[in-house]
Order: C-alpha cells, then structure tokens, then sequence
C-alpha cells in the first residue's frame, strides 16, 4: 500500500515554465523585474513537482508554491501585505468574486484571451461561468480546474451507501456512532459540517438560537470523535478499521485510498439537506493572478499552461489526492483517464453527486463559528 501524502506547510520547488504564449498587458511591465520567479499559492497538487517539472526546465525559472490547507488562511495572508509576494492564488469559487476582487487582492484576466478555455471544459463550465466572473459579468476573475463534492466518507463494508445517502449527517447524531468516526482537520470545512449536523444551511446569517445549536453540536461532535487528523490519519484508520466513517470528506480525501484499491471506501454526498433540499457541498478551485506590483510574466504562462489535456490530467492525479478537472470536458483529456482513476474520483456518480450540492460559499458569521468549534475542540481534553 502506498503511504498517502501529508499536505505541506511550505515546499520549496526551483525553476520553470513552458511558454504558451507573449506575456499579456497586464504583465509586461513585470517582464524585466521578474522574468524567471513564479511564485504560488494554493491547495495540495499545484505545489506537485509532477505538475512544476515540466513548466520549470523549458524556462530555467525559479517556482516557488507553498501549499495551505484552508481558504480563510490564504486569503488573509494577502490582505497582510504579500500580494507582494505570490503571483497566483489557488482558492474555492466564492473567494476571487466576493473578497479578493473588492478588496483589490487580485486583478482580472484578459477574457479575450482565457474566456476560450471554458469552451472545452465539462458543460456546467461553460461560459460565461458564474464563479469565475465578476458579480456584473464583466470581469474575468480566474480559471476553474478541480472540483468535486465533500460531505463526509464512509467504509461502505460497515455503513452501506444507500443507507450513508439516505440518513446523510444524522449518522454523526447517532450515539451509536460515538467513538466510530474520525474529524479530518479543515477548520471552514468543518464548520459547514457542524451546521448542517445540527440541520442548519451553514451560508445564511444565523440565529442566536441557531448559534447555541451549532455550538452545542460542536461539543457532541467533537467529543465523540475517535481522532482528528489530517487525510493520511484518517484513509489509514478507515482502511485498518479503527474507524467506520470520517467529516468532512469526499473525492479530494478519499481518492488516494480508493487509487490503492480500497473502493469500499466512499464519498458520499446525502440525499438531503437543510440548504435548499440538497444534502451536499462542493468545491470548485479558481486561480487567480494576484495584484503584485511586480506580477510575473509567467503567472499567464502557468494558467494556459495548466488547461493542457496531459497537464490537466497530471493536475488531476498529482501527487497527494486525486480529483475531477473541469478539463475533462475534452475527449483529449478525458480519453487520458484509466479506468482505475475514473474509479479512484467516483467518475460513476460525480454528475448525481454535483446535482445533489450546494457550491461552497462563505458563512457571514463564521469567525464566530470557528471559536465556537475550537473551544469545543479544546473541550476534547
């Protein structure tokens, strides 16, 4: 079995690019400064040298990705002043549009000249692509790749998916359960989990009422769990039996597990919910330039680069976990995909699970939401 990646607080990766292209307006100015730095931030697989490699040694050009594991993080580091410092951010759909764009962390996109590649991507992507634009339609905030639903996992040899589908977040109510699951470590995750455990739609202005249910939640959650940990910790203790199910989770966590032949592992996204009727949420990535004064000519480079059928395949089975790409709209890439990796993302049942989600969006109060499950974590002892 093939020991699972652990996510890295900073990786450092030297050198290069593979030109597709002049650089575009918005980036000749930085062409002297910076011609050979690319410097990223993002989610686990973008920092992959499986991804960087190739870009790196046509361009002798020094990249540098560190990967993060939450959005909020991400987001906050730029608004301490390192716009100066990335040239790209990889972050969930919600954030270029509603927070970095009014906030001027980052710069739109010459849509003439990236609004194509939607054309080819898998038809919910299609431009004019809601996350990716501006809230009047006019700008083009980033470029959609991965995605895919996250709720929770279950070993589907203890807890059947049928029965996972049609209970959906009550198991993590069931006191039978207590001592049986595990919590994965992704703070604003794991706040839209606790919500909609207590059977609340975690992205509205809540209650005080509704906030004394979360927090009372929190604690039971919290204090049932067998572990908290972060992906490995948790696909090893599923596969050993130590624990039956896991929040939050999906593709993203499971797909390692399922690539090594454990497919009685299983995300699962419930029949129901309390956000509109759907049970689910999903995550759609945006990457963005990033409003540096001194942006790299590469940070162009390194998006259509990325839009490549054999680069979006490799971005898609990067190292760490494996998910959906918008790309695979396109036979090219889509003809790429073995069996075994359309097995490994749940390909058989991603367009139901999608369907049956609401898109991550941002919880109005969840700074509060956070302390509330933190102290409740603390709690654990």
């Amino acid at each position: 079995m093939t020991q699972f990646s652990r996510r890295a607080v900073l990786q450092l990766i030297g050198a290069g690019a593979v030109a597709l292209g002049g650089p575009t307006a918005l980036s000749r100015a930085a062409l002297a400064a910076r011609p050979k730095e690319l410097n990223i931030l993002c989610w686990e697989g973008y920092n992959s040298a499986q991804v960087l490699d190739p870009f790196r040694k046509s361009r002798s050009a020094t990249v540098r990705a560190e990967s993060l594991t939450n959005d909020p993080t991400m987001i906050n580091r730029l608004r301490a002043g390192e716009t100066n410092t990335w040239d790209l951010i990889n972050v969930n759909n919600p954030w270029a549009r509603k927070v970095m764009l009014p906030e001027k962390l980052i710069k739109p996109l010459p849509r003439a000249e990236f609004e194509p590649f939607f054309e080819t991507m898998l038809p919910s992507f299609k431009p004019p692509y809601r996350w990716a634009l501006s809230d009047d339609g006019k700008e083009l905030l980033g470029m959609a790749q991965r995605f895919g639903p996250y709720s929770f996992v279950v070993n589907t040899d203890k807890i059947s998916r049928a029965t996972a589908e049609d209970t959906g977040w009550d198991l993590f109510n069931d006191p039978k359960l207590a001592g049986r699951y595990g919590i994965l470590e992704s703070d604003d995750w794991n706040v839209f989990g606790i919500f909609v455990i207590a059977g609340i739609d975690p992205f509205k202005q809540h209650t005080a009422e509704e906030m004394a249910a979360f927090e009372q939640t929190a604690k039971r959650v919290f204090a049932g769990a067998r572990m908290i940990g972060d992906i490995a910790t948790m696909n090893q203790a599923l596969i050993s039996g130590e624990i039956d199910l896991h929040l939050t989770g999906g593709t993203y966590s499971i797909s390692p597990a399922r690539a090594d032949g454990f497919v009685n592992l299983r995300g699962i996204t419930p029949n129901k919910g309390p956000m509109g009727g759907k049970g689910g949420i999903a995550w759609i990535e945006i990457t963005s330039m990033v409003n540096n004064p001194d942006l790299s000519p590469l940070a162009a480079d390194f998006l259509k680069y990325v839009q490549a059928p054999d680069i979006a395949h490799t971005v898609a089975f990067a190292e760490g976990t494996f998910n959906p790409v918008t790309q695979m709209g396109n036979p090219a890439c889509f003809n790429l995909f073995t069996k075994e990796q359309l097995d490994a993302i749940q390909w058989d049942s991603l367009e139901e699970e999608m369907a049956r989600s609401v898109e991550y969006d941002i919880v109005p109060d969840y700074d509060r939401a956070l302390d509330l499950m933190n102290a409740a974590k603390r709690s654990r002892g």
